[in-house]
């Protein structure tokens, strides 16, 4: 496949890149600031401004799935919404198939599940919610967008860099934990969830992963 990554330099765009690039694809990585290792076989760096959003649709084009995973300046993150609404307008015109890496205040609470995680205070400090809320922003512009062919990835409470296990649990709509009550994953692990969906596409509109510590498997809704 033919993969664009926009925010390709970050924790989990890099993580993404290298997990597409080490199951044979066709990485087309765009940032503010191309990757350094733009040598790599199979691996296209590009400068790209999200904000621009007349230089998306040619990108868009030439691709068969895109992932869009940014984080902004503190200050500003209330333009991710907007920023995303342009993503997804440039995506349908090519009808390009787009997964984006959200964040989890959309989730529900595992403490409460009519409860929004953003509303729970055990996850969501108040110091917290300005960027919680510019999460939730985004996913409701996704759901409003006109176009369809979107799907909203929701991280654990704690997205973190460490090693690559090769495991994860997924689930829908409701934030997981583990035994102790920890949601966590490394950028690695979140980076195999994300190609799988994109490799094969399960229908899902929402999920989200976290770290699988034992041997059981967990789907929940």
């Amino acid at each position: 496949m033919r993969i664009a990554i926009i925010g390709a330099t970050g924790m989990a765009g890099s993580a993404i890149a290298t997990e597409a690039l080490d199951r044979g694809h066709h990485v087309t990585a765009l940032s503010r600031r191309p990757r350094a290792d733009a040598g790599i076989d199979r691996l296209s760096a590009r400068a790209l401004d999200i904000e621009d959003t007349a230089s998306l649709p040619p990108v868009l084009a030439e691709v068969d799935a895109a992932v869009l995973t940014i984080r902004l300046a503190p200050g500003e993150e209330s333009r991710l919404a907007s920023l995303t609404r342009g993503f997804l307008d440039a995506a349908e015109q090519h009808g390009t198939p787009v997964l984006i890496v959200g964040g989890a205040a959309p989730l529900r609470s595992p403490n409460d599940p009519d409860r929004l995680l953003i509303d729970d205070p055990s996850y969501v400090p108040e110091a917290w919610k300005s960027i919680a809320q510019a999460s939730l922003d985004q996913f409701n512009g996704c759901q409003e967008h006109r176009y369809n062919g979107w799907v909203y990835l929701s991280p654990p409470a704690i997205l973190e860099p460490g090693e690559r296990t090769g495991r994860y649990r997924r689930g829908t709509t409701r934030l997981l934990t583990d035994e102790n009550g920890i949601s966590r994953i490394t950028a690695p692990d979140l980076a195999i969830a994300v190609v799988d969906e994109v490799e094969s596409p399960t229908g899902d509109k929402h999920f989200t992963v976290t770290a699988r510590t034992s041997d059981r498997t967990s789907t929940t809704r």
